[in-house]
């Protein structure tokens, strides 16, 4: 049985913080899963992390449901959000819902998130009518960085903060099951995480929210093309596996790779028929 958006909830009012991180395929997923992670965001961060690409904004939705298929195959208890990609759910409203539908549908997915406060009130309130889980998105929002003008921490004014805080309170009366805060004050997230019932997930938004989210690749030190202040290596496995590769090499240029314990042999009756056939003719 997977985790349900009300386990998260009570998660909440238990005062349990929640641990969510991003997973792209099956092999980290069900590694992911076998820790006890609870809540896996398939994120479009999977642009430039899985992908190569320079923002989120190229990903499409057919490489969302991809990915999202291999996460729900590694995992049996975590709850599997799906992504909605730039322009996957701006345009018209049927639209939004046939796409936050294939996640679930193609996917596999269990909810999905998308970007935006007020303005995404209505999409978000039909898409929840229409069965599917949504997990609202404010602050930073990656998907809009072109508008925003780069990576920025928001809310920081008076009138920036209030619009965060009733982006916040309109999305949950819109039934937005949880919401992420990106790049947010601490104290304006803990404010906010205080003043709505639903579960807040931060990522650079402080230790007040209600969980917090990292990227697979950023907390494992996997990926250094980039490393926001936000972000925490509990591991560097990119220096590992180019210190494995670089051992590789080495084995394999000097015959120290495969040894006797890594091959197979046949009898010696076989071979010695065989050294003394020659190769057929072409």
């Amino acid at each position: 049985m997977r985790i349900t958006i009300r386990d998260l909830k009570q998660m909440k009012r238990r005062g349990e913080k929640i641990p969510m991180i991003t997973a792209y395929d099956y092999t980290s997923a069900k590694l992911l899963e076998q820790a006890g992670i609870p809540l896996m965001l398939v994120g479009d961060s999977l642009g430039q992390v899985v992908l190569g690409y320079d923002s989120t904004v190229p990903v499409t939705m057919d490489e969302m449901v991809h990915h999202v298929k291999t996460v729900v195959r590694g995992t049996e208890k975590a709850h599997i959000i799906g992504d909605m990609p730039f322009l996957s759910y701006h345009a018209e409203i049927p639209e939004a819902i046939r796409n936050a539908g294939r996640l679930l549908k193609d996917g596999g997915a269990q909810s999905v998130k998308l970007e935006g406060g007020q303005y995404m009130a209505e999409t978000v309130s039909r898409i929840v009518k229409s069965g599917i889980p949504v997990m609202g998105h404010i602050g930073l929002t990656p998907q809009s960085v072109n508008q925003l003008g780069g990576y920025r921490v928001q809310g920081k004014s008076l009138s920036a903060a209030m619009d965060l805080m009733e982006d916040a309170r309109v999305l949950e009366e819109a039934g937005a099951y949880a919401i992420v805060l990106e790049c947010v004050p601490a104290q304006l997230a803990k404010l906010i995480s205080e003043r709505v019932k639903v579960p807040t997930i931060g990522i650079g938004a402080g230790v007040g929210c209600d969980g917090q989210v990292q990227i697979f690749h950023d907390f494992l030190g996997l990926f250094d093309d980039f490393v926001p202040k936000h972000a925490r290596r509990y591991a560097e496995l990119g220096e590992a596996i180019k210190n494995a590769a670089t051992v590789y090499i080495s084995d394999v240029q000097t015959e120290a790779f495969p040894t006797d314990k890594e091959s197979f042999t046949m009898s010696e009756s076989v071979l010695h028929e065989l050294e003394g056939r020659a190769f057929k003719p072409a």
